[in-house]
């Protein structure tokens, strides 16, 4: 009997005596490769699909700005709120840096306006500080500010904490790669930076960040040869922020490698402008 490849123009006629417990080959998703060389070709045109999707942000639009919620919440006074705006933009920084720098607010009162904002929770401070086992690029984390705060292999589950936003593309292409149900929550830089110590990576997994530009044919050939240095048996693909991401599984190794892709002044433009709507004060 003859294995089936899913590349349309593969010219493997290769027989099998019969049926295997594991086909030799690579996955991608429900889609079988049944060789290196079909899988490149599989590679490059997800990836073009992928570098030529551009980076979106799904847009978010507060019901109250963090003034507002700060004065609802009585972390501040009127009289005080506008003396803070006054200064924002006297000195052209956002509403939160400056009620740090003039002694108005703390990063506990910011993270709970900001978790208002956004509609979801706090991380309350004993939930913090302990151990996680996780593999998830360490540049993806730094990027979207977050870091896990809980993982759980038997229930398919991340708990991610975020400190200025929820990146809904770091949440929506873990889930595409790992297939694990990723919530958010927010947490204060202070913590953030206190949790991101106690984060480890499984030992069979190892990252590798590629910052140099390269076409989708180059990104499918460096991925190709990871693939066959491990012995991969699947592979996922996913975009996150300004990165291609890319994941090789084998029995005993799980590789990521991710590359930079440039982003479009149209697409910067468009992401600025949403961090700015994401900290208004009007």
């Amino acid at each position: 009997m003859r294995a089936v490849c899913s590349l349309q123009s593969c010219r493997n006629t290769l027989l099998i005596r019969s049926v295997p417990q594991r086909r030799t080959g690579i996955n991608i998703g429900e889609l079988w490769y049944c060789s290196v060389d079909c899988f490149l070709a599989a590679a490059r045109a997800r990836l073009t699909s992928l570098t030529d999707g551009r980076v979106t942000e799904m847009p978010h639009n507060p019901r109250l700005s963090i003034g507002l919620v700060m004065l609802s919440k009585g972390y501040l006074t009127d009289e005080e709120l506008r003396y803070a705006m006054n200064q924002s933009q006297l000195h052209g920084e956002d509403l939160e840096s400056a009620l740090v720098r003039l002694g108005l607010a703390g990063e506990r009162q910011l993270t709970a306006a900001r978790a208002a904002q956004w509609g979801y929770p706090v991380l309350s401070q004993d939930r913090i500080g302990q151990a996680v086992e996780a593999d998830i690029p360490q540049v993806l984390l730094n990027a979207c500010s977050a870091v896990p705060l809980h993982h759980s292999p038997s229930a398919k589950r991340f708990l991610l904490g975020f400190v200025h936003r929820v990146e809904y593309s770091l949440l929506q292409s873990l889930e595409q790669i790992s297939g694990f149900r990723a919530e958010p929550c927010f947490i204060t830089p202070t913590d953030f930076a206190d949790q991101m110590e106690r984060v480890s990576a499984a030992p069979a997994y190892k990252e590798v960040v590629i910052e140099d530009q390269k076409t989708p044919a180059q990104m499918a050939k460096t991925v190709a040869g990871f693939a066959l240095d491990i012995a991969a048996d699947d592979a996922t693909f996913a975009q996150c922020r300004n990165y291609v991401w890319s994941r090789l599984s084998s029995k005993r190794h799980t590789i990521d490698v991710l590359f930079r892709v440039k982003t479009s002044r149209a697409a910067e433009a468009k992401r600025n402008s949403i961090l700015l709507e994401d900290s208004v004060v009007g």
